[in-house]
């Protein structure tokens, strides 16, 4: 088993299919647990409400997690439009809700067509970004309001794959530091009635897929066998 695992401490490339309700920090905690080293990171965190691609580096490979995580990434996804909530997606209760009986597919294409390119986009303050040596997140749960700055990210891709009101289903690639939440939030302001993020998938970092990731069962079996 030694012998087996030598490579993982050398520097090693994993890529995982992360479940639903994981964080990326548990996936790296049962990795490091598995094959007993501790220098293990990832290329890009992805929220506990989202599935799909980690790439996990080991050993040496962590010299490599900046070049992965400046990759463009791609996602799939639902918005869920006429209501709100607080965090942009499914983790916080519905705030404000709204008709969208008015909302038609004309609209919903143009409101789509409307961000391309690079853009000014303002984080969620469910958001692990440190704001007076804290993390957003944390002001966010205990009630406090706070402001965070805009950042320019990059839209290489925005399309609209299925309208089935209140779902909108779409594909997405964009670029590092992006927030898929952020999007969701503008998208249902573009159009007046509030949206948020109801399901989101990474499928592609770059060019590594998640056809081609294991989840961490198939990772932890493959270890021991």
């Amino acid at each position: 088993m030694q012998a087996h695992l030598e490579k993982y401490a050398e520097g090693e490339m994993i890529l995982i299919d992360k479940s639903y309700q994981w964080t990326s920090f548990d996936v790296i905690k049962k990795i490091r647990n598995t094959i007993g080293i501790k220098k293990v990171g990832h290329a890009g965190t992805l929220d506990p409400l989202a599935t799909g691609l980690l790439i996990i580096c080991t050993g040496k490979m962590t010299k490599r997690i900046q070049e992965f995580q400046d990759m463009p990434k791609e996602y799939r996804g639902a918005f869920f439009l006429g209501a709100t909530r607080p965090s942009f997606d499914k983790e916080t209760p519905i705030g404000e809700t709204s008709n969208i009986q008015d909302i038609t597919q004309e609209a919903i294409l143009q409101a789509a067509g409307s961000f391309a390119g690079e853009i000014d986009q303002v984080p969620p303050v469910y958001s692990a970004i440190r704001k007076e040596g804290k993390r957003s997140y944390e002001f966010a749960r205990e009630g406090r309001e706070i402001e965070l700055e805009s950042r320019k990210v990059r839209i290489f891709k925005f399309e609209i794959t299925r309208i089935d009101l209140p779902l909108v289903d779409f594909i997405l690639v964009c670029s590092k530091g992006f927030y898929v939440r952020s999007l969701a939030r503008d998208f249902g302001w573009k159009l007046g009635c509030g949206a948020y993020l109801d399901e989101l998938r990474r499928t592609a970092i770059g060019e590594h897929r998640v056809d081609s990731a294991m989840t961490i069962d198939e990772f932890v079996s493959s270890v021991k066998t």
